[in-house]
């Protein structure tokens, strides 16, 4: 069965040939260590006309196709089917929250109603919405205040694999995730189907910084290090865990001794949409007696390539079509790549069979960037970049400090751009551990894959992102480790005209 069964035609635009890999590779061009980003601009006849980038911005639709309420509450769950755990705060009292489903285009509406004790917002994840639906607390809106409701509205558009979670502290790891799944009208592949397996951490109380947690070196941090596991570009390569202790790891709100499970049948082809809700976790995901047929990288049509393992970072999305040819029951397992708790798992199981699932070896291929090319690149990012900032990731002095360009969010200086501009950022990792580097309101080209998430790896780890400034407002740039992002790491990336 060929999987390209209706590829949509390749853009012109390459998304520029000089983007560096993200295997630890030195950028092409030189970086700086100084602490504010240096900027190089274009002659003011080159740069491209704002009026043309912001007639195409997103705006606030005044209509729905879909309504939604999602009430955040607290309530107790039950990740191994049997304990009920302390109060959780949670989207309709469940863990991941509701999945939202819509067509490619649709406009959605959700009124989020607050019943928490505390202040709260929705960002949706990885959708290049109008900047006031970002939900970016005194950002891109005030919070939520307890009993108080907010109603988000935007075009659901392109198609992909994202998910809404709070933006507020570490509220995302008390369980504020859920799945939003935007239908494709035309998919790039075939499948029979479709399933989501999200993937975040438990703790059986509340989160606290990471200052509070941390021990000199890194011992105490996420029960353990290493795993047993090899590194590659996509762990980012790390060494020292910055993660809480976690009392384990979660597929769809299940830990492994009360795994989730689909039933498939032989014969069909089965989408399986990938994502790391996760606080602070990367992991190394496999399934049992298949290969994976990579289809999406952060919810954007890539020509499909086949491997038996990949490793993704907070924020980051996979979706992977699986052929059912090898009858019998198999996990899915979502190892951690720098803690040693029992891997996430769930079930297929076939029609009929019976038995113990089988693990995956983990023993061949995993998927690199490199081996991922977009099936859609970005207008207008050919040729050199009409600026480009230079940023230094580092730890601060103190536990949990984490800096851009030598400088803790929010007291840092935005980075100013112009609408229409092709704007690169290179990144320098002088810090021990990866960062998962996320930027909100639009894609990005990090080689020749278009994503909104990328792991930065440790010991001067390299990426160079370009995207194109077509999406006016602010919006934030941070680590999507959240303990990094409440230790500082985070910016503003601000139009100015």
């Amino acid at each position: 069965m060929n999987l390209d069964i209706s590829r949509r035609e390749l853009l012109a635009a390459t998304g520029g040939a000089s983007l560096s890999m993200l295997a630890g590779c030195s950028s092409s061009s030189s970086s700086t260590d100084s602490s504010t980003p240096t900027v190089a601009s274009a002659p003011a006849s080159a740069e491209p006309s704002p009026e043309a980038a912001t007639s195409q911005s997103p705006t606030v639709p005044k209509n729905a196709d879909q309504q939604r309420t999602l009430t955040a509450t607290t309530g107790p769950i039950s990740p191994n089917g049997t304990e009920r755990s302390n109060p959780a705060w949670l989207y309709d009292g469940q863990t991941p929250g509701p999945e939202l489903r819509v067509a490619e285009g649709d406009v959605l509406q959700v009124s989020l109603e607050n019943q928490l004790p505390d202040p709260t917002t929705i960002h949706w994840h990885g959708i290049p919405l109008a900047n006031p639906m970002d939900g970016v607390p005194n950002v891109t809106q005030a919070p939520v205040e307890p009993d108080g409701t907010f109603t988000y509205t935007f075009e659901a558009v392109p198609a992909g694999t994202y998910f809404y979670h709070s933006h507020i502290g570490l509220q995302l790891d008390r369980h504020l995730i859920g799945p939003l799944i935007v239908e494709e009208e035309s998919p790039h592949v075939a499948f029979d189907r479709d399933i989501v397996v999200i993937f975040n951490d438990y703790l059986r109380g509340a989160p606290q910084p990471e200052s509070e947690w941390a021990v000199q070196g890194g011992g105490g941090m996420g029960g353990g290090m290493g795993g047993g596991m090899g590194r590659n570009q996509m762990d980012g390569g790390m060494n020292m865990a910055s993660r809480p202790d976690y009392a384990g790891l979660l597929a769809n709100g299940r830990l492994p001794s009360n795994p989730s499970e689909f039933t498939i049948e032989k014969g069909e082809w089965l989408r399986v949409r990938f994502i790391n809700a996760s606080g602070a976790t990367t992991f190394r995901v496999g399934l049992g007696g298949h290969r994976l047929n990579i289809t999406h990288a952060d919810g954007q049509p890539v020509e499909p390539v086949t491997t038996d393992s990949f490793a993704f970072g907070p924020g980051e999305r996979y979706d992977a079509v699986v052929e059912a040819n090898n009858p019998g029951a198999w996990a899915i397992e979502a190892r951690s790549v720098d803690g040693d708790e029992q891997p996430a798992t769930a079930t297929l199981r076939y029609e009929g069979a019976t038995g113990t699932p089988r693990k995956p070896s983990f023993d061949g291929n995993q998927l690199g960037y490199g081996d991922l090319h977009a099936v859609e690149s970005i207008e207008g990012l050919q040729g050199s970049p009409d600026r480009t900032f230079d940023v230094t990731l580092s730890a601060g002095r103190g536990p949990g400090t984490w800096l851009i360009n030598g400088q803790r969010f929010p007291d840092a200086d935005p980075f100013a751009v112009k609408a229409g501009e092709h704007v690169r950022i290179r990144l320098n990792n002088r810090s021990p551990v990866a960062h998962p580097m996320h930027l909100h309101g639009h894609f990005f080209h990090v080689g020749d894959v278009l994503k909104d998430t990328v792991m930065v790896p440790g010991h001067m780890g390299r990426v160079t992102i370009d995207f194109l400034a077509d999406n006016p407002g602010e919006w934030l740039f941070h680590c999507h480790n959240i303990y990094h992002l409440d230790g500082g790491m985070g910016r503003i990336i601000e139009y100015t005209g």
